[in-house]
């Protein structure tokens, strides 16, 4: 038996439920980085959802952010970030989510994700559509890069490494109409799938991060991919690009050098 898209749906508006009662307040934080953090909001939200997961179906594999990689039996798979934006969170910045996806033989099947705080909830189903709250979302059709509006994010070593965003995000911002950083790579690409933003790049994911969102934007009609342009986005090292189909050709060409 597979999962159904309602399912995923009450889950992430549970664990959402469980993150806007603890915003604002004092939070235990711990560190897996100079810069990136981990609440316990985080895994309770996690300890929820994998605990419906391994309820409703056992033998499938888990891949989430807190708790790693969950072995299972077969092809089907979960991607789980059970706070995305955590950093936001922490400070009490209301701009975060629960992102939920699911795969069949590396194929994504089913996404959410869920903005407890707006009360917005991305979905899709592979060959269905994009929702938002119930209703069919499209991407934007801007073909002009110079009036793109686009959004980024920044690994979380970007002060190690240097495939950093930093040039990227100051070339773009010189060419696009505005660049924004939300600190939320689920919620970028629902916007982009409901057409608020034009563009939306980063160079270093996790399969978690972008896994649900994708699949939205996809199914909004956009196009995703690797800085290759390749469709093979949901392997290492998690770069993408995402866009309207119109608009992608050059944002595809402005970032080619990365």
């Amino acid at each position: 038996m597979s999962p159904q898209l309602d399912q995923l749906i009450a889950w992430a508006r549970h664990a959402g439920s469980i993150l806007r009662s603890g915003l604002g307040q004092e939070h235990q934080i711990d560190h897996k980085g100079e810069i990136d953090l981990v609440t316990e909001m985080d895994h309770l939200s996690e300890d929820y959802l994998i605990g419906e997961v391994r309820a409703h179906f056992p033998e499938h594999a888990i891949v989430s952010e807190e708790a790693g990689s969950l072995a299972g039996l077969g092809s089907a798979c979960w991607y789980i970030d059970p706070l995305d934006g955590t950093l936001n969170y922490a400070h009490g910045v209301p701009i975060f989510c629960v992102s939920i996806g699911y795969a069949e033989a590396g194929q994504m099947r089913l996404g959410v994700v869920y903005d407890p705080m707006q009360d917005e909830c991305f979905s899709a189903e592979r060959g269905r559509g994009a929702w938002l709250n119930g209703q069919p979302i499209r991407v934007g059709n801007q073909a002009d890069l110079g009036q793109a509006f686009l959004v980024t994010g920044f690994p979380y070593d970007v002060r190690q490494t240097q495939f950093n965003n930093i040039e990227l995000f100051g070339r773009l911002l010189l060419r696009a109409q505005s660049v924004r950083r939300l600190g939320s790579a689920a919620l970028d690409l629902g916007y982009i799938a409901a057409g608020r933003f034009d563009g939306y790049w980063e160079i270093r994911l996790k399969p978690w991060d972008l896994a649900a969102g994708a699949l939205i934007v996809e199914e909004a009609g956009g196009l995703v991919t690797a800085f290759t342009g390749a469709p093979n986005y949901l392997q290492p090292p998690y770069g993408l690009i995402a866009s309207n189909p119109v608009l992608h050709p050059a944002l595809l060409a402005a970032l080619a050098p990365a």
